[in-house]
């Protein structure tokens, strides 16, 4: 047998790249805590006072991946801390408070500095939250900032990934698809004459909303939930992956919004954002039929859109149906970091 080239540590053994989730399960599973739930979540939970768990949440963002260059400092503060509350609303729980770490390029003054806690003070007082503490670095790379959110839950109350079972609806709050349209609308991509759209999809990337009201209470009512942050057919697919079941989707049932309805309407391509475009940042849960009405009311109390859009099946996958029933091809199921 003749030598060929080694398999790297980060590739299958078809040589290509390790998934997010490859990546966790090769090499990041096998020294997981109890609490950290296999690695197959996208939270911990520990044990706090009687009663309850605290959740545990770490994301980061990067300048050029997750934001564009020459954001507003206070705008990437709020984003940052924003996707974290969003894990923890996915899990009903309450935030507690945050650690910061920031590495800056050295060539970041004061100013910046002082727009980007700005930013953050003024979602702390909008979430009644406080920083923990942190670290900070100085480099020659990108802005690159994470947060390790806490937050607490009532003792087996956590919603977790991994609860859905067959008969299930698939609901989603929000809408959907706005934060990609935001984003091409940023990048010349996507031309709107509308101005009050366009400022609104922006606003919906630069600015997500975590559902935390919504999120608890649907502690109880919802077998299995996360956010749509990778897109809503990969983030679906994560949730299956962790049931193991299966999920359809009904393209007609997505949740657009009116900004996002002309250019959907226009040329289907844009169908695509919704389906797989990421950073809506929106609870996607399952929920047993019969809570159906207690869903409805509480969308009502919080004034805030929650639409079923398929149903949880035997098997695994995610199928999208069009009108007539028949499978629609999706593009780009969603982000992939690798």
């Amino acid at each position: 047998m003749c030598c060929g080239r080694a398999i790297s540590a980060t590739e299958d053994v078809a040589g290509r790249p390790l998934s997010e989730f490859e990546r966790v399960a090769r090499f990041f599973a096998p020294l997981a805590a109890p609490g950290a739930l296999g690695l197959v979540d996208d939270v911990a939970l520990i044990d706090g006072p009687p009663g309850e768990q605290y959740v545990l949440k770490t994301d980061a963002i990067v300048e050029g991946v997750d934001f564009l260059p020459g954001t507003p400092a206070d705008q990437v503060a709020q984003k940052l801390l924003r996707v974290n509350l969003s894990d923890l609303a996915a899990k009903g729980a309450a935030p507690l408070g945050y650690l910061l770490v920031t590495a800056l390029p050295r060539s970041l003054g004061e100013d910046w500095l002082a727009a980007f806690a700005a930013g953050l003070a003024k979602d702390q007082a909008t979430y009644g939250i406080g920083l923990l503490g942190g670290d900070m670095s100085a480099i020659d790379g990108p802005i690159t900032l994470s947060i390790a959110a806490i937050g607490r839950v009532a003792a087996g109350r956590a919603v977790l990934r991994s609860g859905a079972r067959p008969g299930d609806l698939v609901y989603v709050s929000g809408t959907l698809g706005d934060a990609a349209l935001g984003l091409a609308v940023q990048q010349g991509r996507l031309a709107l004459p509308d101005a009050t759209a366009r400022e609104f999809l922006i606003d919906r990337y630069h600015l997500p909303q975590p559902r935390l009201a919504l999120g608890q209470r649907l502690a109880g009512l919802a077998h299995a939930m996360l956010d749509v942050s990778d897109g809503l057919v990969a983030d679906l697919g994560h949730l299956c992956d962790a049931s193991g079941v299966g999920a359809t989707v009904e393209a007609a049932l997505l949740p657009l919004s009116a900004a996002a309805l002309p250019a959907v309407n226009g040329d289907r391509h844009w169908l695509q954002a919704a389906l797989g475009g990421g950073d809506d940042y929106e609870l996607l849960f399952s929920a047993p039929q019969e809570a159906a009405p207690a869903i409805a009311a509480l969308a009502r109390e919080t004034g805030l859109r929650v639409t079923a859009i398929g149903r949880i099946a035997e098997g695994s996958g995610v199928r999208v149906l069009d009108r007539d029933g028949a499978e629609l091809p999706v593009e780009h199921a969603g982000y992939r970091h690798f």
